[in-house]
């Protein structure tokens, strides 16, 4: 169903095209694309000729930071579609994913008169009928919204996020300029077929689009809490659902401060290895087990709470993973911390989708490279984060699409390695996945003993127990009737024995040539009065026939075997 919506929306795509009253923004992205490529990627892109010389920004060569600077400027949906870009290492060079982790979407506040007026029509009553007190000053200003300090009329403190107003217009004018961009890219140029924009663009629709739902959010948080409720040195803030809509989000207030700001004085009150230790297995098994993960972990949305507490904040982007994909990720992160190249290279191949262009040789080559490097580094200053973003480069350079999920996985665990470090500067976030590996097992293990998969395993069973005896039966009677047959199929059995077959007929064809040439020798000696070219006739009946049968036995081998192998090019192709 996801895969029909997901073809229905490309041909949506597809049928777009540049309109003129976009062209100032058309204009402004491909200045910034310009600006911050190098001269190949903007090659490769094919849009080196679109703009002219005198158009391009003069000044010194600019810097990824400016780059994100660049990003804030344009708007939220640049700012969020520069949080997603972070993780897309195929796509960027490793200095401006750098860059681009640490985006932060601070910008002015909006009045509080609007901030009244929305709170108003979303509760349907007056900011000071639904609490005690509400702060005018945000504690936070952000591209989609800000966040209040209040109290509610039982006391509670609370923190209340307002959704800024307009903003999905704004947003929607954007995507739909992002999409006739992508369309275009994607129909013209070798990088935008290359790197499936619109695939890109996609993913990034769902994620803003599921942001901006602030209902959604709420159900993360809840969601969230309940997994990780026997950590208990992790906080998630609950929603208070009476006052929660799509643009209002209000939920328990945490007092503490960013994991950034803690002093020298807080690390020698907690312990801080441990609580490094504790989100980083909180985190394996939201991803490895729950499959619900909070996947833009930042330091600005970490808080060290007054009580020695690990708060996660900002939920409203959220990664999933199916079981199959969790087994994968779990093998592929044993294998990494393990130093294992050919075992992360298998499980990376069968996850991803290969290409026409996928070169598998120096694929391996490159992890190979990768676990080498990672042998030869200090294990407490090598991210397990950066590894599998650099597998995930590594992938695209060499024709291989990796899922959304590996990229977005890496990502977290890259910015969790960091916030790690801060905690604990001798943090060794290998040694954590290895500690984690058994707890993690007997996680999933008890996760998938469900009641109703043990009532379909007691139902299968019952069907094999009630068939067994007639099946015992049959085959006791077959073996003593000597009528037991064990019949063995093959994938290739067809083309074996297809190709057997011409190896017979060719040396046939052979043998029987060669008899001609022989009985042609021997016929030589006999006079006879029927004569071709002076020579006896018959012998050279027989030599003439060997000529033509050996000259359409070469042709026909020649023929035969360009064919299969043209038959080969395109089922590989394929």
């Amino acid at each position: 169903m996801c895969h029909a919506a997901s073809r229905l929306r490309r041909k949506r795509f597809m049928k777009r095209s540049l309109k003129l009253r976009h062209f100032k923004r058309y204009k402004d992205i491909g200045l910034l694309a310009l600006r911050y490529a190098d001269s190949d990627t903007v090659h490769d892109i094919g849009v080196d000729d679109v703009l002219k010389a005198d158009e391009l920004p003069n000044g010194d060569p600019s810097t990824p930071n400016e780059f994100v600077n660049e990003l804030e400027r344009m708007g939220p949906t640049f700012v969020k579609l520069g949080q997603v870009l972070s993780s897309r290492v195929d796509l960027l060079p490793e200095r401006y994913i750098k860059a681009l982790s640490r985006l932060q979407d601070k910008v002015k506040p909006f009045p509080y008169s609007e901030v009244e007026e929305i709170i108003t029509q979303e509760l349907g009553v007056r900011i000071s009928k639904a609490f005690a007190c509400f702060e005018h000053e945000p504690l936070a200003a952000a591209s989609l919204g800000q966040v209040h300090a209040a109290r509610l009329r039982d006391g509670r403190a609370v923190v209340v996020k307002v959704q800024r107003p307009g903003i999905r217009k704004q947003i929607a004018e954007d995507l739909e300029v992002l999409e006739e961009l992508a369309t275009f890219l994607e129909r013209h140029t070798r990088a935008g077929k290359r790197y499936q924009f619109l695939r890109v663009l996609e993913e990034f629709r769902h994620t803003l689009l599921q942001e901006l739902d602030y209902q959604r959010e709420a159900s993360n948080l809840k969601t969230l809490a309940t997994n990780l409720r026997d950590f208990c040195r992790i906080k998630i803030p609950l929603p208070i659902k009476d006052y929660t809509t799509r643009h209002v989000l209000t939920m328990e207030r945490i007092e503490g401060a960013k994991i950034t700001e803690i002093g020298p004085l807080v690390r020698l009150e907690i312990n801080t290895a441990e609580l490094a230790e504790e989100l980083f297995r909180a985190y394996l098994k939201q991803i490895l087990v729950d499959g619900v993960f909070h996947s833009d972990p930042h330091p600005g949305n970490v808080f060290l709470t007054t009580d020695g507490r690990i708060a996660l904040l900002d939920l409203g982007m959220v990664g999933y993973t199916s079981p199959s994909m969790q087994d994968s990720l779990l093998k592929l992160l044993l294998a990494i911390s393990e130093g294992n190249s050919e075992e992360a290279a298998d499980i990376a191949i069968r996850l991803s989708e290969t290409t026409n262009r996928f070169n598998e040789t120096d694929f391996r080559r490159r992890i190979s490279q990768l676990v080498a490097e990672r042998q030869q580094a200090d294990l407490t200053k090598y991210d397990v984060g950066k590894a599998i973003l650099v597998l995930g480069q590594s992938a695209g350079e060499t024709g291989l699409f990796v899922p959304s999920e590996l990229t977005m996985l890496g990502k977290t665990l890259l910015q969790l390695d960091e916030i790690g470090r801060i905690l604990d500067p001798q943090f060794n976030p290998n040694e954590s996945v290895k500690r984690s590996a058994s707890a993690i097992l007997n996680q999933r293990m008890r996760k998938s003993a469900t009641t109703g998969k043990a009532f379909a395993t007691l139902l299968e069973a019952k069907e094999f127990m009630g068939a067994l005896p007639t099946r015992l039966n049959k085959i006791m009677d077959a073996v003593g009737n000597a009528e037991l047959e064990v019949k063995v199929r093959t994938a290739d059995a067809n083309l074996f024995l297809e190709g057997f077959q011409k190896v017979a007929n060719r040396i046939a064809s052979g043998l029987i040539l060669a008899g001609l040439i022989v009985g042609a020798a021997l016929l030589m000696r006999v006079d006879t009065a029927f004569r071709i070219f002076g020579y006896p006739g018959l012998a050279m009946l027989c030599f003439i026939a060997a000529a033509m049968g050996g000259f359409w036995l070469v042709l026909s081998i020649f023929f035969n075997d360009q064919r299969n192998r043209r038959r080969l090019r395109d089922k590989y192709d394929r």
